[in-house]
């Protein structure tokens, strides 16, 4: 029977955080009632369970907006594209495999796509070999999602960024800098 006694009681938190004790609902909704504000059931599993004077609706969107925050934080990873042909010069492939690069530091997936023109694609290890070579000048910053695979006259793949192995590079591109900062800084003094 004392069990049902304090079911029916709340603790009461105002505003500010002080406790204003244990009382009965009609109590606590006529004195948030008396403030403008409203009484919001915060942890129904307490003995007695915990209430709090509040703006309901300020709560709601105060949430949503710290929700909405942790989405805009996230960087969303987009596809870029990086089209091939099976016999593209070397210093095409560089610069095309540069832009790759850029994508994937930045945090965005890439899809290489080798297409074939004419009777190429009779020479279909032709591609092969030149996405084998893509995949092998990638690989210290990008893991395979997607296997080459054919479809129609185009053969691609989808390249994702090695999280670990950017990290690695970013620190080790900021070591170098800061070194090479330095000794110019002393030379220019002893001069």
């Amino acid at each position: 029977m004392n069990e049902r006694i304090r079911a029916r009681e709340i603790r009461v938190v105002d505003v500010d955080g002080t406790q204003l004790g244990v009382m009965t609902p009609p109590e606590a909704i006529e004195r948030a009632a008396d403030q403008g504000l409203d009484l919001v059931e915060v942890a129904p599993n307490a003995q007695p369970p915990v209430c709090r004077i509040m703006d309901y609706g300020k709560y709601k969107y105060e949430q949503k907006k710290k929700k909405g925050a942790g989405k805009a934080k996230a960087h969303a990873a987009t596809m870029k594209e990086v089209k091939v042909r099976p016999r593209t010069d070397e210093h095409d492939l560089d610069f095309k495999l540069r832009n790759a690069r850029k994508f994937l530091t930045e945090g965005d997936k890439v899809k290489v796509t080798l297409m074939f023109r004419g009777r190429e694609i009779v020479h279909k290890e032709l591609g092969h070999d030149q996405l084998k070579r893509v995949q092998e000048m990638l690989g210290d910053i990008a893991t395979v999602e997607n296997p080459p695979r054919l479809d129609g006259r185009f053969m691609s793949m989808i390249l994702v960024p090695n999280r670990d192995a950017i990290k690695a590079l970013q620190k080790a591109d900021d070591a170098e800098t800061a070194s090479e900062e330095t000794p110019a800084e002393g030379a220019g003094a002893g001069e």
